[in-house]
C-alpha cells in the first residue's frame, strides 16, 4: 500500500507525528502538503494536489489535514472516485472506511491532537470495506456503491 499524505499549516504538527507513524511501521508514503512552515500549502492546494493522484491510483489511501478537516474533504470529493471523510475520533474513521469505503481520511488538527491523528491513521488503514458489517448490511454497502458510481458518471460522464 502507498499513501499520500498532506497537511496545510493548522495540519502540520498532526501530519509529521503520522509521518513518525508510518516510518516506524514500514508504510510508503508521500508527503504532498506544507513540508516546511516557512512555505505554507493552503488546503485547497494540497488537496487539488493528493485527490488526483488518488484518483489515478498512484496513491490507495490518503490523510489530509486542515484546521477542521472539512476544507480538505470538500475539496477531495470534487474528483470522481475519490471518497474523502472528515474524521474525529478513531470510531468515525473506522466506519468512513467499513460503511463508505472511503480511500481519504480527512481530519482537522484544531479538533484532534497527534497522538489521536496517529490512531485515526492506524485504524484507517488497517479497515476493510464491510469489514465488521452485517451480512444485510454488507449487502447494501454494495447497492450503495452501484448507486454512487451512478451518480458519479450522471455527473462526471464515465
Amino acid at each position: 500500500m502507498k499513501i499520500a499524505i498532506g497537511s496545510d499549516k493548522s495540519g502540520f504538527p498532526a501530519k509529521e507525528a503520522i509521518k513518525a507513524y508510518l516510518t516506524e511501521a514500514g508504510v510508503a508514503f508521500d508527503d504532498l502538503g506544507t513540508t516546511d512552515l516557512g512555505q505554507v500549502h493552503p488546503y485547497y492546494q494540497v488537496a487539488s494536489e493528493v485527490a488526483p493522484k488518488v484518483q489515478d491510483g498512484t496513491y490507495d489511501k490518503a490523510v489530509l489535514i486542515c484546521g477542521t478537516g472539512a476544507g480538505m474533504s470538500v475539496v477531495a470529493n470534487k474528483y470522481k472516485g475519490v471518497y474523502a471523510v472528515a474524521c474525529e475520533g478513531v470510531y468515525s474513521a473506522k466506519m468512513a472506511r467499513a460503511i463508505n469505503n472511503a480511500n481519504v481520511l480527512c481530519m482537522g488538527g484544531w479538533i484532534v491532537g497527534p497522538e489521536m491523528a496517529v490512531e485515526m491513521v492506524k485504524t484507517f488503514l488497517a479497515t476493510e470495506w464491510c469489514q465488521d458489517l452485517e451480512d444485510w448490511r454488507k449487502e447494501n454497502m454494495k447497492k450503495f456503491a452501484v448507486q454512487v458510481a451512478a451518480i458519479e458518471d450522471h455527473i462526471y460522464g464515465k
